[in-house]
């Protein structure tokens, strides 16, 4: 097993990472502190690995509310349900909601632990290699709006985080290879070393070689748990975790949540970013060709949909987070390993990489 902490001071909080931890209820129990719990997963995840949490939490006043898988799901409708369950159960503001699933299901049981009774505890349990890697860590939680993705949340850190990586062996092809899209993603932004061993271990990972898997999955924790730690509200340094962000939920809205998944549209997204790093003369053309061979290795989409307008993109694009005083904040690369934050970037400059990347005007 391997471990890492993110250190927030008073919140700071563990990550365990190997295979057999789920059943480890002697290595996660301890951080559910009163004596009701309430695991929070979907109808998928739920026949598969329900069952063992069900039994790790013996003596405590336990119970589960099953949501609908999806991301088309992931809705204040939807997150309703959790509420309705814990009022009907009598939790209260001793309980500890347990995340079991992707990273919907961690983004709406966080939102729900961050509200429900002005904030109680929660223990991530990620069920897909994104999740792992990227969403279960950082304490960001949310819902999205039919008009943009994740507008609606809070921050709000887990207790621990619980990445048993056995419970990758049942996740899809697609969704796995979406979760190598926030692998590489690390490598682009901040660890050029890990960048050159995920170029030579990507034929292992994708076989899902345990011992690759089990670095990869540590390597990208280390590396979003050290920029959380210096930039836990995203104020400054971590919004480098967003490249191809922008242009990713820019498809994902377009195209309907679900129909992308998050690592896919990413995927086409940093591509984008990297082409507009080339564009603006930050990023030589070699980087960009890396980055593109990697994540088509790892059986990821490099260009966006070909049914999108370049006036939707930059519409859709308008209206994100990551807009700030009607300025549109991009992450691009000066170099591997080296990510940066601009506002200065002209309509004109993006369109024009949107057209060479084959959306239509």
């Amino acid at each position: 097993m391997k471990q890492l902490q993110v250190s927030l001071g008073e919140r700071s909080y563990p990550i365990f990472i190997g295979r057999g931890l789920m059943q480890n209820q002697a290595l996660w129990l301890p951080f559910i502190k009163g004596r009701q719990a309430c695991v929070v997963s979907n109808d998928v995840v739920a026949p598969l690995y329900l069952e063992s949490v069900r039994q790790a939490l013996t003596g405590k006043q336990a119970s589960e509310c099953i949501l609908p898988d999806g991301e088309s799901n992931k809705s204040l409708q939807v997150l309703s349900r959790v509420y309705d369950h814990l009022l009907a159960e009598n939790h209260n503001r001793t309980t500890t909601l347990i995340a079991l699933g992707g990273g919907v299901v961690g983004d709406m049981c966080g939102f729900a632990a961050a509200s429900y009774q002005r904030g109680v505890d929660f223990v991530q349990m990620p069920t897909t290699l994104l999740s792992m890697v990227d969403s279960s860590v950082g304490g960001k939680t949310g819902v999205n709006h039919p008009l943009g993705k994740n507008m609606i949340g809070a921050f709000h850190q887990p207790v621990c985080v619980v990445a048993d990586l056995a419970l990758l062996d049942s996740l899809p092809e697609r969704e796995y290879a979406a979760g190598m899209a926030e692998v590489i993603k690390y490598g682009l932004i901040s660890d050029a070393p890990f960048f050159d061993w995920l170029e030579e271990n990507i034929n292992g990972l994708m076989a899902r070689d345990p011992e690759l898997l089990a670095e990869a999955v540590y390597r990208s924790c280390v590396n979003k748990a050290n920029v959380v730690a210096e930039d836990e509200r995203e104020g400054g340094r971590r919004a480098i975790l967003n490249l191809g962000h922008t242009f990713g939920h820019a498809i994902e809205t377009a195209e309907g949540y679900g129909n992308w998944l998050h690592g896919e549209a990413v995927a086409a997204g940093m591509v984008l970013a990297m082409m507009l790093s080339c564009e603006l003369g930050d990023l030589p053309q070699s980087v960009l060709g890396r980055g593109r061979s990697l994540l088509e290795a790892a059986g990821l989409p490099v260009l966006p949909p070909a049914n999108m307008s370049v006036d939707q993109f930059l519409q859709l694009m308008g209206r994100d987070k990551k807009v700030l005083d009607g300025r549109l904040r991009l992450v691009l690369l000066k170099s591997l390993g080296e990510a940066y934050v601009s506002s200065d970037t002209g309509v004109e400059q993006i369109a024009k990489v949107l057209r060479s990347a084959g959306v239509s005007v």
